[in-house]
């Protein structure tokens, strides 16, 4: 039973390192360097606490078992929990197929910042709509998109920073 246990906390520190590393990563690549700097230490004390666990029974196959899981499952814990995060900011661009002043007037009653480019492609001219927008408004900006129209071309991307402009600001509940 003791050996259970043992495996069973190396490998939940293990997902809580794990997944603090990969927010840790993602922090850092958009700016955020006190908040990574804060998940860094916190990470190393339980990585250093684990790892002096597994050095000391390095015969203990099931020490090592678990250790590696728990770097598995962490990672996908870790991204789960990014995603849930949504932390940032995206650039969507838009080119659809219907009225595009429609749904720039759908976007626009909705709060989303737009602007309007052209552009020319193999059906011709075409708007491309530009939208800046923090990640949290993302699936409100897809869930009006699939009711305009599920058939628009739409590129996502992550943007490091943005100044001006006008942003909707998410109403909290």
């Amino acid at each position: 039973m003791e050996f259970i246990l043992g495996y069973l906390i190396i490998f939940c520190a293990r997902i809580v390192d794990v997944s603090i590393s990969v927010v840790r990563t993602i922090l850092m690549v958009r700016g955020k360097k006190f908040q990574a700097a804060a998940l860094g230490v916190l990470e190393t004390f339980i990585y250093i606490t684990i790892l002096t666990k597994i050095m000391g029974q390095l015969d203990n196959v099931g020490n090592l078992i678990a250790y590696a899981l728990g770097f598995g499952t962490g990672q996908m814990v870790g991204i789960f929990l990014e995603q849930k995060m949504a932390i940032g900011h995206v650039t969507a661009q838009i080119i659809t197929k219907a009225d595009e002043d429609e749904l720039l007037e759908i976007l626009r009653k909705e709060g989303f910042g737009v602007t309007v480019i052209q552009g020319y492609g193999r059906e011709g001219i075409k708007n491309i709509l530009n939208i800046a927008l923090q990640r949290t408004m993302l699936p409100k900006l897809n869930e009006i998109l699939n009711e305009f129209d599920k058939g628009a071309f739409v590129t996502i991307m992550d943007t490091k920073n943005i100044q001006g402009g006008y942003l909707k600001r998410m109403k909290r509940k």
